[in-house]
């Protein structure tokens, strides 16, 4: 794919300070006060709604310039986690690189093109898509669902979001003759190489071990562990897995999401910068200047994530065309538009 024009940048650690009288400047604790309110939801000029959360901005060496909420407490990070899972199967040895490496780190839509990419990888390392242990669903983008019920297909396990991921851990298993049919088991030999990454790249023990949607093991990071990862990722010396997870990432981003994703807009809007989207309205980001950005939606709530993630990277003093694709989030009342979702920071 051709590269768009690069977007200027603006000097390092330059950040637009939020509203004093709209937002909290420092971490809350949640068991003094409750999350600062990040977007609202307006119908008809009247606030109806309130999406609370927390979200921290680090500058570009690696300090928190901005705070709202508690961004210290451990949060399940979802899918923000998948780099960090994609490069402990380059450590693990398996040859990846292109848009299989963006693949493995991927919360795809489900297009052709991303699951023909999975049965190619699967054939390639000699598996089957029986051995993905990956819960059948439909494709992630609502289009894609819709044409594949329409066609008079089942939900699959290869057309889940985390099939490249998961593929991807099957031939690193495979590779290094571990079991196979263990491999989501938190004491399984490539789990720990995830474990031992996601401990560095964030520079955090891990408090809690959950288990994602998908089946994986989910490790806990706090907010600004989260975005100290991403910020490693995009700062990691060249050839290390690392980097090279990222540089995958950032040359396919229709691979990362899909071609209607707001994380494929962006990383094809502003050229260097990483970012993924997790369930339960997670996000990270990092720009190749190392500032970085991560935050969590208390309900869950992923439909705030594009007004969220454009009012943040304004305050960053980001300015590209794509923010206004992001935050526009209309609410409809009759088939008119009635109001919207914004952010409130």
């Amino acid at each position: 794919m051709t590269s768009p024009t690069p977007i200027p940048q603006p000097a390092q650690g330059s950040l637009t300070s939020p509203d004093p009288a709209t937002a909290a400047s420092s971490p809350a604790s949640p068991a003094s006060s409750a999350s600062p309110v990040l977007a609202e939801v307006v119908r008809s000029g009247f606030v109806e709604g309130r999406h609370r959360g927390s979200l921290v901005v680090l500058a570009a060496d690696g300090s928190v310039e901005m705070a709202l909420g508690d961004v210290a407490a451990p949060v399940f990070p979802r899918s923000t986690n998948k780099p960090m899972q994609a490069a402990a199967v380059l450590r693990a040895g398996l040859e990846l690189s292109g848009e299989r490496l963006a693949l493995a780190a991927a919360s795809h839509s489900g297009e052709p093109f991303h699951l023909d990419l999975v049965r190619t990888m699967l054939a390639e390392h000699g598996l089957t898509a029986d051995q993905l242990q990956t819960p059948p669903d439909l494709p992630l983008d609502p289009e894609e669902a819709e044409a594949y019920l329409a066609s008079g297909r089942v939900r699959d396990r290869l057309t889940m979001n985390c099939s490249g991921k998961h593929t991807a851990m099957l031939a690193a298993s495979a590779l290094n003759g571990w079991p196979l049919a263990s491999y989501l088991d938190q004491d399984h030999p490539l789990q720990q190489l995830v474990a031992d990454g996601v401990r560095t790249a964030s520079g955090e023990d891990v408090a809690h071990i959950g288990t994602d949607g998908c089946g994986a093991p989910l490790l806990s990071l706090s907010l600004t562990g989260l975005a100290r990862a991403f910020r490693h990722f995009v700062l990691a010396e060249p050839g290390t897995p690392e980097r090279r997870v990222a540089d995958a990432m950032r040359a396919h981003p229709e691979y990362v999401a899909g071609t209607r994703r707001p994380d494929t807009w962006l990383m094809q809007a502003l050229p260097g910068t990483l970012s993924k989207m997790g369930a339960e309205a997670v996000q990270a980001l990092a720009l190749p200047d190392g500032r970085a950005l991560a935050f969590k939606i208390d309900d869950g709530a992923t439909r705030t994530l594009g007004p969220i993630l454009a009012r943040t990277l304004r305050l960053m003093n980001i300015d590209t065309p794509v923010l206004s694709r992001l935050e526009d989030a209309p609410l409809f009342g009759g088939g008119t538009r009635v109001g919207e979702i914004r952010a409130a920071f």
